[in-house]
Formats: structure tokens, C-alpha cells, sequence
């Protein structure tokens, strides 16, 4: 993969479908709606896109709209002239201004109010703004790449969302999947996050145990990526040995694991589609007329075997959870169910 995908960690098929519509769009100059559950790294996503894009030594400006009171985000959207409210002691330009040239990320734009989602058609429609209390326009070039967690085509179903502003935003639709649906890029992340924080506070390096590993795997996450971080975080601290063990783990993560035992050892991160497992010769062999004969099967026997194999391993791997092996294989979730269901495997 040609793009710089710096700080995003991952090798699931989900996460590569992301990186796949990411490589396409980075060089264009469409609007990009990126959503996505809380925590799942969408701002990663957005620096991403601006970082492979022609505008990438432009200036990358982002505003959270949740985070600014709607009584004041217009004047950070969009500056204001001095004397234009009370403390406005000076002319100020807003955040399109200082992106001119390259890319705002209107982050949680779900959460802004009606009267301002206007003003954004606005730009996105006519390339200009005015300030606060201006008495002309400024002509500006960005490129808007708007973020949320929120359904857009519900809110435009209850009234809280333009319609005319979710088309002009969703010009190319960017969607990270939830952590739980990653599979083996949990414990990807997990062993990354717990390396970085036992380096900042110079400890030696902790590992997770192979019953904590199981756990982690099937804990779903609500929190996604930055429950994770943070949780990993807080096993830098507290866990005494060597490695984290199943006895450091909250009751909630161990609760959601059931019987460790009885779990299958946890998912490994998926290879690469363009790099298949070795023979161990360090080349890919396919299968060749003689593997049947020695298998003494006709052409659909071996490949309903090898079908079934990769079905056995990847449902071992995501611990009996079908919609991550599902995502393992690449295939949909009732793909997968009619599959085991011929084969009695349900």
C-alpha cells in the first residue's frame, strides 16, 4: 500500500477496505463524511487523508463543533471583526480562514445547530464566508472533511439535520468499523499500547498472558480504540509481574469472557491479502493436480475440504463469533451462515 497511514494500527480486512477507499479518495478533491462509533480513531483517519492529499503541506485544521458552545462557534468557524459582540476587542480570523489552502475537519458536525449548518452550505457551495459582524465575504479554499458519530439520515429524518448539507457532505462516505469487529487487531493494539506505556515510565516491557490475551479478544469494546488505550494504560501501572495476567482484569472484561478455558487461544492479527502463508520454502505454493490425487479427491471434494478448513480456523479464531469470522474471511455475515448451515456446522 502506497499511502502513509502513520499512527493507525491494524491488518484486518475492514481496516483494509478503509485504507483501500482512503488511497483512492486522498488525491481528489471530494468532500469525505467519515463516521463511525465514538473512539474508533476517525480523526487518525482525517490526518491520514490530508496527509496523502495535494494539499498536504497546507495547513490541516480541525474543531470539534460538539465541544464549542453553538453561541460561539460561528465566530471560531468563521472569525469575527472587532466591536462585532461584547469582547470582541479585535479583529480575529476564524478556523476556514486559517485553513486556507488546505483542509478543516468539522469533527461531530452532527452536533451543530441548524442555523450554523446553513452557513457551511454555504461555503461548501460557494467557497466564501463572512466574519461575524463583516459587511463582506472572503472567498476561501479548503477542502471540508466532515466527521460524527451520530445516524446523519436520522437526524435529517427528525428535523436536526439539513438534507441539502448530509448530500453535499456525503460526496464520498468513509465508515471505521468498531473495535469488537477487528478481530485480531485487538491484541494488535493491546501489545502496541501497553509497549508505548511501559516505555514513557521505564519499566521492562509487560506481555499479556495467554488467558488475559482470550479475554481481551472477546470483550466487545463499547469504547473501541481509546477504551483500550486507556485500559492498557492503566495495566501499565497496576500490573505487578511480568506479564498482565487474568487476575489484573476488571470484572466487566472478565465477566464478558465467561470461562477462560473453555475459550479457543485468541485470534492472530490476519495476514495480509497479498501476502498468503509460506510453504515454508518462503513462497506461496497453490494446490497442483498431484495434491489431489494424493488426497484421492475429485476437484469439488478438495475444494469444499479446503473451504471448510478456512471456515473451522477462522471461527476458531474469532472464539465462535461469527461476525468477526465473517470479517476474517472477507465475506458477509449471512454469506458465512448459509455456509455452515450446507455444512451441518451451525
Amino acid at each position: 500500500m502506497s499511502i502513509k497511514t502513520e499512527g493507525i494500527i491494524g491488518e484486518s480486512t475492514t481496516l483494509r477496505e478503509v485504507f483501500r477507499v482512503l488511497e483512492k479518495v486522498a488525491p481528489t478533491e471530494s468532500t469525505v463524511l467519515v463516521t463511525g462509533e465514538s473512539g474508533t480513531g476517525k480523526e487518525l483517519i482525517v490526518r491520514a487523508l490530508h496527509s496523502n492529499s495535494l494539499r498536504q503541506d497546507k495547513p490541516f485544521v480541525p474543531i470539534n463543533c460538539g465541544a464549542i458552545p453553538k453561541e460561539l462557534l460561528e465566530s471560531e468557524l468563521f472569525g469575527h471583526e472587532k466591536g462585532a459582540f461584547t469582547h470582541a476587542i479585535r479583529t480575529r480570523p476564524g478556523r476556514f480562514e486559517l485553513a486556507d489552502g488546505g483542509t478543516i475537519f468539522l469533527d461531530e458536525i452532527g452536533e451543530m445547530d441548524l442555523t450554523l449548518q446553513v452557513k457551511i452550505l454555504r461555503v461548501l457551495q460557494e467557497k466564501e464566508i463572512e466574519r461575524v459582524g463583516g459587511a463582506g465575504v472572503k472567498k476561501v479554499d479548503v477542502r471540508i472533511v466532515a466527521a460524527t458519530n451520530r445516524n446523519l439520515e436520522k437526524e435529517v429524518e427528525a428535523g436536526r439535520f439539513r438534507e441539502d448539507l448530509y448530500y453535499r457532505l456525503n460526496v464520498i462516505p468513509l465508515h471505521l468499523p468498531p473495535l469488537r469487529e477487528r478481530g485480531g487487531d485487538i491484541l494488535l493494539l493491546a501489545e502496541h499500547f501497553l509497549s508505548l506505556f511501559c516505555k514513557k515510565r521505564g519499566r521492562d516491557n509487560l506481555r499479556l498472558s495467554r488467558d488475559a490475551a482470550k479475554a481481551l479478544a472477546v470483550y466487545p469494546w463499547p469504547g473501541n480504540v481509546r477504551e483500550l488505550e486507556n485500559f492498557m494504560e492503566r495495566m501499565s501501572i497496576l500490573a505487578e509481574g511480568a506479564q498482565v495476567e487474568a487476575a489484573d482484569l476488571p470484572q466487566k472484561i472478565l465477566d464478558a469472557a465467561g470461562d477462560l478455558v473453555s475459550l479457543p487461544d485468541p485470534p492472530e492479527p490476519e495476514l495480509p491479502r497479498e501476502a498468503p502463508v509460506s510453504r515454508g520454502n518462503g513462497e506461496f505454493g497453490w494446490p497442483v493436480l498431484a495434491d489431489l490425487k494424493a488426497k484421492n479427491m475429485d476437484l469439488k471434494e478438495f475444494l469444499e475440504t479446503i473451504e471448510e478448513r478456512l471456515l473451522l480456523e477462522a471461527l476458531n479464531m474469532a472464539a465462535g463469533v461469527k461476525n468477526q469470522a465473517a470479517e476474517i474471511l472477507g465475506i458477509k455475515r449471512t454469506t458465512l451462515i448459509e455456509k455452515l448451515k450446507k455444512r451441518n456446522m451451525e
